[in-house]
């Protein structure tokens, strides 16, 4: 499996902006989902964007569609890196954000759904908890 490590969470006002970052390691071969999922206080765990490497679709929550953005690095120093750009953020985004991963072919939209994960239940990191308020 491989391991996981997300960052870059904090305290921001609404409206403001932050950038996660997810550093992967021990990629396995072959097709591979990623995503960010985030757990709020008293509700359960949800998908917020994930890609696929089977058919390279890309999948966002409508509640997040036009101010998140998922990036993978593109430099040789970040290309194991997944990036969760929030902008114009919510009271209601505040929540732990944890970044997955798991061998998976399949449309991305299915892998974030939480059914994608293979009986081992994929790779997460700790989470990183981000709190949008005033």
């Amino acid at each position: 499996q491989s391991q996981i490590a997300e960052s870059g969470g904090g305290l921001v006002q609404p409206g403001g902006s932050l950038r996660l970052s997810c550093e992967v390691s021990g990629f396995t071969p072959g097709h591979y989902a990623i995503g960010w999922f985030r757990q709020a206080p008293g509700k359960e765990r949800e998908g917020v964007s994930c890609i696929s490497t089977s058919d390279e679709s890309v999948y966002y929550r409508d509640s997040v569609k036009g101010r998140f953005t998922i990036l993978r690095g593109n430099e040789k120093d970040t290309q194991n890196t997944l990036y969760l750009q929030m902008d114009s953020l919510k009271e209601e985004d505040t929540a732990v954000y944890y970044c997955a991963s798991d061998a998976f072919v399949g449309g991305a939209w299915y892998f974030c759904s939480g059914f994608g994960f293979s009986a081992g239940g994929g790779s997460w990191g700790q989470g990183t908890l981000v709190t949008v308020s005033s």
